[in-house]
C-alpha cells in the first residue's frame, strides 16, 4: 500500500543555471542514474533534489512513494538487495548489490515501517495474508530445497500440509497447492481414499501407492497429503424384507471378521447389519428381496445352499407359509405357484420323474419313474419334488345329446362318452375329430354345430323331410338318416358330401350339402329348342320333383351324385326332341302340351328314375325367341295387341270423363245460383244491423259527452278543495317543525353549555383537590419539625447577624417593587439581590402577605416564604 501526494513534489527549472530541482517530502524518493559513472543511487527525502546535466531522474517527473504495508499484508519484491544481518551491501562504487533473478516477500511484521525500493528493485503485487479457517488445511510444495522455520527439511517436489486455525506468511521457497476443506462423512455413508504414494493412514496403518480403503467414521475428514478422494460411498439400508449380494474382488476379511476369497458371492441380511458400506475388495451383484410364501403357496428352490456350497443339480420344495432370502447360486424353478385347490369334479393328472412313495392314508404306495396316476378332489395338493403336474382335468358335464371322444393311451382305441359327467382318467385322454374345412364349415352352418374344442362329439341335426347319409371306414358300412333326426358322429364315421348342380341355366358343383331334400320340390332350368321351321327358342322350365323312399333300401337316393343335373339334362334333351318336329307357329300356340307329352308321354303323368327320383309336374315359365328376327316380329306383334287395347281403353275413359264432366258443371251452376241467393239475404241483414248502430252510437256519443262535462268538473272542485287543503297542511307542519327546531336547538345550547359548566367546575375541583394533596404531600413530605426549624433559622440568623452587624434592624428596597411603608411593619429586613423577605418579630402574618409584593420573587423563594409562616403558625399552636 502506497500513500501518494502526501506532499505536493514540484519539479521547477532554475532558469539561470538551467537545473531541474525536485522537492522531496518525507517517505518519498527517486532513483538517480549518474550517466558519467553509469551509477545509480536513491535519494530519500525530506530533501530538495538538484539535478544535475549528467545525471537523470530514472523514477520519472514525480516522487515515488515508500511503500507501505498495512497489517496482515505483504509485498513481493523482484530482483531483491543482498541483506547480510539486515544490512544493505554496496560493492566498492556505493553501488547496491542486487540479487538479480530472485524474489523476496516483505511482510507488515518484518518491515512495520515504510521503505523504499532500491536500484534494480521492483513490486510484482501487494496482497493480504491469506487466513486459514479452522479444520482446514493448507497445501503447499517445495519449489526447491529448504529448511522452513521449524527446522523441517524440505526438498524440491516435497508437499505438505499445515492445518489452520492460523495466518500463513508465504516464502519464496514455498508454492500454495490449495486450501483444503475437511469432508463431512454423513451417516450411513463413507468415503473411498486412495495412496499416491506409500505413506501412513490416519490410523497409522502403512499404505502402498495405488491402494484404497475406506474411511467409515461419521464426522469430519481431512485428507493427507499422500491420500486422494476417490467419492463418496453411499451405504445400503438393509430391512427385514431386503437384502444385497456381494462378490469379493480379491481374498480379504470383510468388516464382519469372515475371510472372503476372490470371486465368492455372499449374503448380507439385516441380521449382520441395518447398514452396509461396501468395502473396497467388494463388488455389488445386486439387490435382493425377500422371497414370500403364502399359506397356500409354495416353491421349487434350485442349487440349494448348505451354509458352504451350493448343491448343484438338486431340487428342494418350500412350502408357505414362509420368508427367505435366495442364497447366491439359489434359483426359483417356475417363481411362486399356488397350490392346486381341486374340488369335487377336479382332478390331477401325475407322473412320476423318480421312483416316488407316496402316503394316503396312512398307507404307501410305491410308484415307478413314468407311472401315471391321478389325485382326485376335493383337496388342497403340493407335489413334491419328485412329481410333475402333467395338467389339471376336470369333470365335463354332458347332456344327453353332448359327448366327447375319448381315447383309451394303453390300448388305442376310441369310444364316445355322452349323456352324462365324466372324469378323464389317467390311461385316457380327449382326442380330436378331425374334418376337412368345407365338411366343418357345413356341419356348422347347416347342422348348427359349432366346435371350438374339436373333440367334442359331432352332432348334426338333419331337418324335416331330408335325408343324410353316414359313412363308418371301420366297419365299411354307411346309414342314411331321415329327417328331422340328430346324427352322432362316430370317430370312425364321415358325412357323404354331395354335389349338386344349382342356379338358372344350370351348373354342376354349385350346391354343397349334406343332406337331400326328399321334396316335393321344384328346380328351374333354361332349355334352348329349335323349331322344325328352324325358329330357336329359350324356354325356362321349372321341373317339380320328390324321392319316393323305400324303406328297406334307403342308400338308393344317394346313387346318384348330382341327380338334379341329370334330370335337367334328361328333361331338356327330350323337350328339344319334340320341339324340333313342329313348326313355331303351331310349338307357340300349343307349347303346353308338346313340353308335357315329351316329358311325361300321353299315358303317365309322372316319371320315376332309379335312385327313387320322380318328376310330377312341368312348368313353362317363358319362352323367348333365340333368333333376332323372330323375336323382332314377335315384338311388334305383342305391341300391335297391346295398342289396340291401349285406344280402346282410351275412349272408354274419354267418353266417362265427358260424362262426369257434364254432370258436374250443372251441379257447379246449381251452386252458383244458391251461393248469390244467400248473399243477398245476408247483404240486407248487414244493412239494417248498420243502422241499428248508428243509431246506438249517435245516442252513445251525446251522453258521454254530457257524463264527461259533468265529472270534470266535479274533479276540478274537488282538486281545488284538496290543493287549498294541501297548502294549510303545509304551512302548519313547516310552523310547527320550525318551532320544533328552535325549541330543540335551545335544549341542545342549554345541554352543551350546561355540560362545559359542568366540565370546567369538576376541573376546578379536581385541580385544587390535586393542589391542595400536593400541599399536603409536600408538607407530610417536609415533616412538622422540619417547618419549626426552618421557621427558627430565619429569625435567628438575621438576629446573630444584626447583632454581628451592630444592627438593630435595616430594609431594603428595589425601584421596581417599592416597599409600602405606611402598611409595612418597621424592622423588616430584605437583602437586596436574593429575593427574600425578612420579617421581623413583631410583624404578624397578616402584616406580612398585605405589605410585600411578590411579583418580582421566584418559585422557590415564595414556598420558602410560604413554609416559614406556616411553620411560624404551627410553633404558636
Amino acid at each position: 500500500m502506497c500513500i501518494r501526494d502526501r506532499v505536493s513534489t514540484q519539479s521547477t527549472w532554475d532558469i539561470r543555471s538551467k537545473r531541474i530541482q525536485m522537492k522531496l517530502a518525507p517517505y518519498q524518493y527517486i532513483h538517480v542514474l549518474d550517466k558519467n559513472q553509469n551509477l545509480t543511487r536513491i535519494e530519500k527525502g525530506p530533501m530538495n533534489f538538484v539535478k544535475q546535466e549528467n545525471e537523470e531522474i530514472i523514477t520519472g517527473d514525480k516522487a515515488v512513494d515508500y511503500i507501505i504495508l498495512k497489517p496482515f499484508t505483504y509485498a513481493l519484491i523482484k530482483d531483491p538487495t543482498l541483506k547480510i544481518k539486515g544490512e544493505i551491501q554496496f560493492n566498492e562504487h556505493k553501488q547496491v548489490k542486487v540479487r538479480f533473478g530472485e524474489k523476496e516477500i516483505r511482510t507488515s511484521r518484518d518491515c512495520p515501517d515504510p521503505f523504499p525500493l532500491y536500484p534494480g528493485e521492483s513490486l510484482l503485487k501487494i496482497d493480504k495474508l491469506t487466513p486459514i479457517p479452522r479444520d482446514c488445511a493448507l497445501k503447499l510444495r517445495a519449489n526447491k530445497d529448504f529448511v522452513d522455520a521449524k527446522g523441517n527439511e524440505r526438498k524440491a517436489g516435497d508437499e505438505w500440509q499445515i492445518m489452520g486455525p492460523f495466518i500463513y506468511e508465504p516464502r519464496i521457497e514455498e508454492d500454495i497447492m490449495e486450501l483444503q476443506e475437511p469432508i463431512i462423512v454423513d451417516v450411513n455413508k463413507a468415503i473411498k481414499l486412495k495412496a499416491k504414494y506409500a505413506c501412513k493412514d490416519c490410523d497409522g496403518n502403512d499404505r502402498e501407492a495405488g491402494e484404497e480403503w475406506i474411511i467409515r467414521k461419521p464426522g469430519q475428514y481431512m485428507l493427507r497429503v499422500n491420500e486422494v478422494n476417490e467419492g463418496p460411498i453411499n451405504g445400503y439400508v438393509l430391512t427385514d424384507r431386503k437384502a444385497i449380494q456381494l462378490m469379493a474382488t480379491r481374498t480379504f476379511k470383510d468388516i464382519y471378521g469372515i475371510e472372503r476369497r476372490a470371486g465368492e458371492e455372499w449374503l448380507v441380511t439385516k441380521e449382520l447389519a441395518s447398514v452396509h458400506i461396501c468395502d473396497v475388495f467388494e463388488k455389488l451383484v445386486q439387490e435382493v428381496y425377500i422371497t414370500v410364501l403364502k399359506s397356500d403357496e409354495f416353491c421349487y428352490l434350485v442349487n440349494p445352499w448348505d451354509g458352504k456350497a451350493n448343491l448343484m443339480g438338486k431340487k428342494v420344495l418350500h412350502c408357505g407359509p414362509k420368508a427367505f432370502f435366495l442364497q447366491p447360486g439359489e434359483e426359483l424353478d417356475g417363481g411362486i405357484r399356488n397350490s392346486f385347490i381341486l374340488g369335487d369334479d377336479e382332478a390331477l393328472l401325475l407322473s412320476a420323474i423318480e421312483n416316488y412313495v407316496e402316503i394316503i392314508e396312512e398307507k404307501k404306495v410305491s410308484h415307478v419313474a413314468g407311472d401315471r396316476w391321478l389325485m382326485t378332489g376335493p383337496c388342497s395338493y403340493v407335489p413334491p419334488v419328485e412329481v410333475n403336474v402333467i395338467e389339471k382335468r376336470k369333470a365335463i358335464p354332458m347332456d344327453q345329446i353332448e359327448g366327447v371322444y375319448v381315447r383309451d393311451v394303453k390300448t388305442g382305441s376310441v369310444r364316445v362318452e355322452k349323456g352324462h359327467t365324466y372324469l378323464i382318467q389317467a390311461h385316457e385322454e380327449l382326442v380330436p375329430k378331425v374334418m376337412s374345412e368345407l365338411v366343418e364349415e357345413l356341419v356348422k352352418t347347416q347342422g348348427g354345430c359349432k366346435r371350438p374344442d374339436k373333440s367334442k362329439l359331432v352332432t348334426f341335426k338333419v331337418p324335416f323331410n331330408s335325408a343324410s347319409q353316414v359313412y363308418d371306414y371301420k366297419t365299411k358300412q354307411m346309414r342314411v338318416c331321415v329327417g328331422p333326426d340328430l346324427v352322432d358322429l362316430g370317430y370312425d364315421e364321415e358325412f357323404t358330401l354331395t354335389f349338386l348342380s344349382g342356379k338358372t341355366p344350370k351348373k354342376p358343383g354349385i350346391i354343397k350339402t349334406l343332406y337331400i331334400m326328399l321334396g316335393p320340390i321344384f328346380s328351374t332350368d333354361i332349355v334352348e329348342v329349335e323349331t322344325s321351321d328352324h325358329a330357336r327358342l329359350e324356354m325356362k322350365l321349372a321341373f317339380y320333383w320328390r324321392f319316393i323312399m323305400d324303406e328297406n333300401n334307403k342308400e338308393l337316393v344317394f346313387n346318384v351324385r348330382d341327380f338334379i343335373g341329370d334330370m335337367c339334362k334328361a328333361m331338356g334333351s327330350k323337350v328339344r326332341a319334340i320341339v324340333a318336329s313342329v313348326p313355331f307357329d303351331t310349338f307357340h300356340k300349343n307349347s303346353a302340351d308338346y313340353v308335357r307329352k315329351a316329358i311325361f308321354g300321353e299315358e303317365t303323368s309322372t316319371i320315376q328314375a332309379s335312385n327313387g327320383l320322380e318328376v310330377f309336374n312341368v312348368d313353362i315359365q317363358s319362352i323367348e325367341p333365340k333368333d333376332k328376327k323372330t323375336k323382332e316380329s314377335l315384338d311388334k306383334t305383342v305391341i300391335q295387341a297391346i295398342q289396340i287395347t291401349t285406344k280402346m281403353q282410351e275412349q272408354e275413359a274419354r267418353r266417362l270423363a265427358e260424362n262426369s264432366e257434364q254432370n258436374e258443371q250443372a251441379k257447379l251452376e246449381r251452386l252458383k245460383l244458391d251461393n248469390q241467393s244467400e248473399v243477398e239475404k245476408a247483404k240486407k241483414k248487414y244493412l239494417e244491423l248498420k243502422a241499428d248502430s248508428d243509431a246506438v252510437k249517435t245516442k252513445g256519443q251525446a251522453l258521454a259527452e254530457a257524463k264527461a262535462k259533468g265529472e270534470a268538473s266535479k274533479i276540478s272542485a274537488n282538486a281545488n278543495v284538496t290543493d287549498a287543503s294541501l297548502k294549510a297542511d303545509t304551512n302548519k307542519i313547516k310552523k310547527g317543525a320550525e318551532i320544533t327546531h328552535d325549541a330543540e336547538k335551545n335544549r341542545i345550547e342549554y345541554e352543551h353549555k350546561k355540560a362545559l359548566s359542568t366540565i370546567k367546575i369538576n376541573k376546578a375541583k379536581q385541580l385544587a383537590e390535586i393542589e391542595g394533596e400536593k400541599f399536603k404531600k409536600i408538607m407530610e413530605a417536609i415533616g412538622k419539625q422540619t417547618l419549626i426549624e426552618i421557621a427558627n433559622a430565619g429569625p435567628e440568623m438575621q438576629a446573630q447577624m444584626l447583632q454581628s452587624l451592630g444592627l438593630k434592624g435595616y430594609m431594603l428596597m428595589g425601584s421596581n417593587n417599592p416597599v409600602n411603608l405606611f402598611t409595612a411593619a418597621n424592622g423588616m429586613v430584605g437583602p437586596t439581590g436574593t429575593n427574600e423577605v425578612s420579617k421581623p418579630q413583631s410583624l404578624t402574618q397578616s402584616s406580612l402577605f398585605t405589605s410585600v409584593s411578590y411579583t418580582h420573587l421566584t418559585l422557590p423563594t415564595i414556598l420558602l416564604v410560604q413554609i416559614s409562616v406556616v411553620a411560624v403558625s404551627l410553633k404558636k399552636k
